[in-house]
């Protein structure tokens, strides 16, 4: 990966129907929009780079399935991606994320102001409710860690799973320029991956600072652990609360985290950042892709956008082993993850619980999803460790 137009152009030397991949045991969102007419139709075109139909879906075809989540199935390869293969990505977008129409129009709001004080609900009948703040106080016996991230991607290079060695590394040397730019609580320093030892490595992978080595099949069938580790780093401030990738799944992955159960102050620190990191690219005539329909434009179609996944590490014993534990989380928009990543189970009933949407809400709007979804967890938690009932606090589908 990527394959060539050459080697495209060499596949239509066979009909669509011999092309065309075995789906029947497959569940993704790809999977189930991808039709042999829609393969005959696309199979022949590609974006101005040489970005194919058979680039973006196969890291669906390799990988059928994922026992933790329902994957997407394909990948993008430049920002043209999404226009040229709209037949198949329309769909693959709207099933992905609820019901959102090729003509809707996505917003954004960085202003971390705009969270809200979330109601505040009886604990417990023997128990006292807390007034809570929008996100400042989550309750650090439950909530061990809290984290937004997003990705952006720089106009007029390729995505990670198409772009050659000499954009990597252009992308890499324009990242390093613009973060060293960064000041007061957000300077700090950028560290190659090649120049790592293996150690100081795995230290930050187990820190959950660093993403890991690229062993995910996803990642590897979609072309994007291509040259590992060339051009690729991770560059966080002094205090290792705000931390930006470079080179992984996206050109960036922009990071704010810390212990406890802040996550109103982490949310500030992201947009505070974020907003400077955009502005250093603009000064140096770049800007990040973006459009109305969209939002920002990622390689995965799973995080078109806000991009956005805002998290905490909770304590969930008890609630994690009610039967209706799934039910919950769906009815609060939220996901779950084990704490390792994507490809991980919960340890000790904690789990790294999120946003499960990025496209139709804005950066705030998800964020208070977490908020309010967290502390009504935490809250169920308790009533069950107390032997109490939680009949009366299931939510309704937001």
């Amino acid at each position: 990966m990527p394959f060539g137009n050459t080697h495209n152009k060499l596949k239509l030397k066979y009909p669509a129907e011999e092309e065309y991949p075995d789906l029947s045991q497959h569940n993704n969102h790809m999977a189930k929009v991808l039709t042999p007419e829609m393969y005959a139709n696309l199979r022949d075109k590609e974006t101005s780079s040489g970005f194919t139909l058979d680039d973006v879906i196969q890291t669906g075809v390799d990988n059928p399935g994922h026992p933790f989540i329902m994957t997407v199935g394909c990948v993008a390869g430049d920002e043209e991606t999404y226009e040229v293969f709209k037949d198949l990505l329309d769909p693959v977008i709207e099933d992905r994320h609820g019901g959102y129409k090729p003509s809707d129009k996505h917003k954004t709001d960085l202003n971390p102001e705009n969270l809200q004080v979330g109601n505040t609900l009886p604990a417990s009948p023997n128990m006292s409710s807390v007034v809570f703040q929008g996100g400042d106080n989550l309750d650090q016996n439950y909530v061990l860690s809290s984290r937004v991230r997003t990705g952006r991607s720089i106009r007029g290079f390729c995505l990670p799973p198409h772009c050659s060695r000499g954009e990597r590394r252009a992308i890499e040397n324009l990242s390093i320029e613009c973060l060293d730019a960064l000041e007061g609580d957000l300077k700090g320093k950028y560290y190659a991956l090649k120049n790592m030892l293996e150690e100081e490595q795995q230290q930050l992978i187990d820190d959950h600072f660093l993403f890991d080595k690229p062993v995910s099949p996803l990642l590897l069938a979609s072309g994007m652990a291509r040259d590992w580790p060339d051009g690729r780093g991770i560059w966080h401030n002094d205090n290792k609360t705000f931390l930006v990738w470079v080179n992984e799944e996206d050109h960036l992955r922009v990071i704010s985290m810390q212990k406890g159960g802040n996550i109103r102050e982490v949310f500030n620190r992201f947009c505070t950042g974020l907003t400077k990191i955009e502005a250093l690219f603009k000064e140096r005539s770049h800007e990040f892709m973006w459009n109305e329909h969209l939002g920002y434009v990622l390689t995965c179609p799973s995080n078109l956008g806000t991009g956005l996944r805002a998290g905490v590490h909770v304590k969930l014993p008890n609630l994690s082993k009610h039967d209706k534990f799934g039910e919950i989380l769906q009815k609060l928009r939220l996901q779950k993850r084990g704490t390792g990543g994507v490809d991980t189970a919960a340890v000790g009933g904690v789990f790294d619980i999120s946003n499960a949407d990025r496209l139709g809400f804005s950066e705030v709007e998800l964020v208070q999803m977490v908020v309010d979804g967290i502390k009504l967890l935490v809250d169920m938690e308790k009533r069950l460790e107390a032997g109490d009932s939680i009949d009366d606090l299931m939510p309704e589908q937001k």
